[in-house]
């Protein structure tokens, strides 16, 4: 007789059973959120990578003339910090690509199998690229991190987002915005670990990033499978101890019906929610890929009392008030991943349409202010409505999925959530676009380096007014988007979802028996300290900016 047990990937065979706790599933979320977040934080390799051969004696600098295409190929110069650059843009537009192709399939599949293929293709990147470091071919190298990693990342960021949801629909905002802020923290650790990496595995002809990639490639794999294996779902109809779903009166911005992810692309608000993140992103990333020139270039020598222009510094100002801008720029990663949980923790109170309306109405405030506080050199107003815009920076990435459950259902918010990040892969070209071209036009126009960015302010507050719009213009759903019963009941038998806990232990599979509270404080003991860690090397960090 042919054996009919679910594979150990399969969706039936993490079904939880009766006595699961769900605080084991926030974790498990962290777990791959923490690892794949390094993306943020790959610059950190630039530098070493791009002396690779002259500090071992092989070769110098690519010529400013050699083609990009040539460079991918090139064994006997060192590769330029702009072309490495390239793998940090790959890397958002394949998430953004995997996200919107394969969340359909994520949410059949189940979060554990999708999981694992994120663990392998991340890790896998890792180790392919540092073969290409290892044959100076960087063509590997964007294949590597860049392509497969990107599918990995991709995978891994929307991999919770529907069971989260459905395990706390009491805290949906909270709970997905404990996974998103992993994201934003992931960097946080990673970049100061391969520091200490590659100092530990750096010689007088090595500068020690391949032996950093495959370690961290290593540890990564460990801990993302971990939070693979992890993730349970619940039963259908599951909900937690004492709570009552509202009813559908309550507040028509939060439906209890399901749409199919097939049917999103023709839907006015879907659009609208996608221009909404669009231009909140956009306005964000902008500032984040120039927040440490900018604070250096609009305050000079201010920021170390000294009454000079930045034009005007000598060699030993400017390496000090680059100091400066350093601890600017960890205090903004703070801000970015306390606003991932703190704004999305506040929708559950406020709302998701005016946990927005905040967003874009203070954020404009405070993009409007800035040529204001930065004329009248008043430091601490400027960076702190940085502090305060990149905190609902974050928070706009960490509510959205939250927002999509309450307008579209859950039974597709993880594949929905996937076709919304290609707004992300959109605002990581129209916002630094903006930002960096407005300054070289300014500066082109004559204007002092400390104005050069006035316009470009205003130009940001016009964005968020778009936002505000598109936000304002979302309404409920009219019925005919919904699925109706059948084809509900049809969508989760596609799914394998099982109707109750009680056909966990006949053979689906499922994980049965009482979460031991050790286990809960275990898995949060393994994803707070490596995160712990991270925060206090960053606040070592801005602690100069105050200094």
């Amino acid at each position: 007789m042919a054996d009919t047990r679910p594979g150990f990937l399969d969706k039936e065979r993490i079904i939880a059973g009766p006595g699961f706790n769900r605080w084991l599933v926030p974790p498990a979320a962290l777990a791959i959120h923490l690892c794949i977040g390094m993306a943020y934080g790959f610059s950190v390799f630039w530098l070493p990578l791009s002396k690779a051969l002259s500090t071992a004696g092989k070769g110098a600098a690519c010529p400013k003339d050699m083609s990009f295409f040539a460079e991918l190929f090139a064994t006997g110069c060192d590769w330029r910090v702009a072309t490495l650059g390239w793998m940090y843009t790959l890397f958002f537009v394949f998430l953004g690509c995997s996200a919107a192709l394969w969340g359909g399939w994520l949410e059949r599949a189940g979060p554990r199998k999708a999981g694992v293929v994120s663990a392998v293709c991340w890790c896998g990147g890792m180790l392919l690229s540092a073969l290409g470091i290892h044959l100076h071919q960087f063509w590997l190298m964007i294949l590597g991190s860049g392509v497969i990693g990107g599918i990995g990342l991709g995978l891994g960021y929307i991999s919770p987002v529907s069971t989260l949801i459905k395990w706390f629909p009491d805290r949906r905002g909270m709970a997905t915005g404990m996974a998103i802020m992993g994201f934003g923290g992931g960097a946080m650790i990673g970049s100061p670990l391969a520091v200490d990496l590659m100092k530990h595995f750096s010689t007088p002809t090595d500068v020690g990033v391949m032996q950093t990639f495959v370690v961290m490639a290593l540890i990564y794999f460990v801990f993302m499978m971990a939070g693979a294996l992890g993730y349970r779902v619940p039963p259908t109809g599951w909900k937690p101890a004492g709570w009552t779903p509202p009813p559908p009166s309550a507040n028509a911005m939060i439906t209890q019906r399901h749409v199919h992810v097939k049917h999103v692309w023709g839907i006015p608000q879907f659009w609208l929610v996608w221009i909404v993140l669009c231009m909140n992103v956009s306005a964000g990333i902008g500032v984040i890929g120039m927040a440490s020139p900018m604070l250096q270039e609009v305050f000079g020598g201010a920021l170390i009392d000294v009454p000079v222009r930045f034009g005007d510094l000598d060699k030993g100002q400017f390496a000090a008030i680059a100091a400066v801008a350093g601890g600017f720029t960890a205090l903004l990663s703070l801000f970015n991943i306390g606003g991932r949980f703190f704004w999305a923790s506040l929708s559950d109170r406020l709302g998701r349409k005016m946990t927005y309306v905040v967003f874009f109405v203070l954020g404009g405030l405070l993009y409007a202010s800035i040529p204001g506080s930065a004329s009248a050199g008043h430091k601490l107003l400027f960076v702190g409505a940085f502090c305060i815009i990149l905190s609902m920076y974050g928070g706009g990435f960490a509510t959205v999925p939250a927002y999509l459950a309450d307008l579209f259902g859950t039974q597709f918010v993880g594949a929905i959530h996937g076709r919304l990040l290609t707004a992300w892969a959109t605002a990581g070209i129209l916002g630094p676009v903006v930002v960096n071209y407005m300054r070289e036009y300014q500066l082109g126009l004559g204007l002092p380096r400390e104005q050069v960015y006035n316009q470009t302010m205003f130009i940001l507050v016009g964005m968020l007014v778009i936002g505000l719009v598109a936000n304002l213009m979302v309404r409920p759903l009219a019925d005919k988007w919904f699925m109706s019963d059948a084809e509900l009941a049809h969508e989760k038998k596609l799914a394998h979802e099982k109707a109750a806990a009680a056909e966990v232990g006949s053979g689906a599979g499922g994980a049965a028996g009482a979460t031991s509270p050790a286990l809960v404080a275990f898995a949060w003991a393994a994803v707070g300290i490596p995160l712990a860690w991270g925060i206090y090397k960053t606040l070592v960090s801005a602690a100069k900016f105050f200094h």
